[in-house]
């Protein structure tokens, strides 16, 4: 994922940089007039740390949310990307930091599930050097094939791949991500060897699947939604327990038969050692940031689906989460 100057092809450049002018904007010129009569953020302008290049989903979405917190804190806000790891190198420099500054990291089950369990000196405790704050976005998985791959229904994709056992592969934004596992999933449930190919990012990811150098990839359905709707790839079956809105037609596992059901999320986390009421302020301005209509209407018009969520409600999400997928890391037997 080390393509800043190449945004993906699920995010526009117009959009991209639409976005940045607007961030930068909102870090120098937020009102005046502090948020709510509560005055400005102690310890002044707050940073999102993003674990991803400039240009990917969780870029788009972490500058979004500033674009809408700025206002609400009365301090500028900015968006860091600090790429590399695999994520794991935002999260350990953010609790190393202790700069005393306001600093946030955008974690993702990646970063702040996984990790933890399959590295052996991962450099961050989850629960001991952060406190997740809010919840940001949630996402499903879609398996989509390029326009080579001659299915148009997921039962024929299953016949099609049980018979090209010998040059079967799926790919994935990156290897030890929650796509990574959901496809260990799938092969298992559908009976094949499913050899899963590491990308560093959608970007490189769709890039082969729409070049035909690999039959099929899994990834997050706002990566794959729009290149679905051109035509330049198929999207066969969701992860979500129910269709999306934007793709009608298309089903999920569970209606083709298959008992899979998974999301991903992204919220931000503070670092332990950010003071507990500055961190407190930061997810209650970020809760009402992301129950704000005109700022959900933003996420959704990216292809993403916007979550406002208390810091209780965060917390009761991942221990939720953790329960349910630990045993199928660990399961999966994945070594880094």
């Amino acid at each position: 994922m080390n393509r800043p100057s190449a945004p993906p092809p699920f995010l526009r450049r117009r959009d991209w940089l639409r976005w940045s002018v607007a961030g930068a904007a909102a870090a120098t010129a937020w009102p005046a007039a502090w948020s709510q009569g509560r005055g400005a953020l102690e310890g002044g302008a707050l940073r999102i740390v993003v674990p991803y290049p400039a240009g990917g989903s969780s870029d788009a979405a972490a500058r979004l949310l500033a674009e809408a917190l700025g206002p609400r804190l009365g301090v500028p806000v900015g968006v860091d990307n600090r790429p590399g790891a695999g994520g794991r190198l935002a999260a350990q420099q953010v609790h190393r930091d202790n700069s005393g500054q306001n600093v946030v990291l955008l974690g993702n089950p990646a970063v702040m599930l996984v990790a933890p369990l399959v590295f052996k000196d991962n450099g961050y405790d989850t629960d001991r050097d952060y406190a997740a704050l809010s919840q940001i976005t949630r996402y499903a998985f879609g398996v989509a094939v390029g326009t080579g791959v001659p299915v148009r229904g997921f039962p024929q994709l299953h016949a099609w791949m049980v018979a090209h056992r010998d040059r079967l592969s799926a790919g994935v934004p990156a290897t030890g991500s929650l796509p990574h596992f959901f496809a260990l999933m799938l092969a298992e449930q559908l009976g094949l060897t499913l050899p899963v190919v590491g990308y560093r990012g959608s970007a490189p990811l769709l890039d082969d699947l729409m070049g035909g150098h690999i039959p099929l990839a899994i990834d997050a359905l706002d990566a794959l939604e729009p290149l679905h709707k051109e035509g330049k790839l198929r999207i066969l079956a969701i992860s979500d327990d129910q269709r999306s809105p934007e793709l009608p037609t298309v089903p999920t596992f569970k209606e083709t038969g298959l008992p899979l059901s998974a999301h991903g999320w992204n919220a931000l986390y503070a670092p332990a050692w950010l003071p507990a009421p500055r961190a407190r302020r930061i997810a209650e301005a970020t809760a009402q940031a992301m129950a704000d209509k005109s700022v959900q209407a933003q996420f959704t018009a990216a292809h993403m689906v916007p979550v406002a969520s208390s810091r209780e409600q965060t917390l009761q999400m991942l221990a939720t989460y953790k329960a349910q997928w630990t045993p199928v890391v660990r399961r999966s037997g994945f070594q880094p």
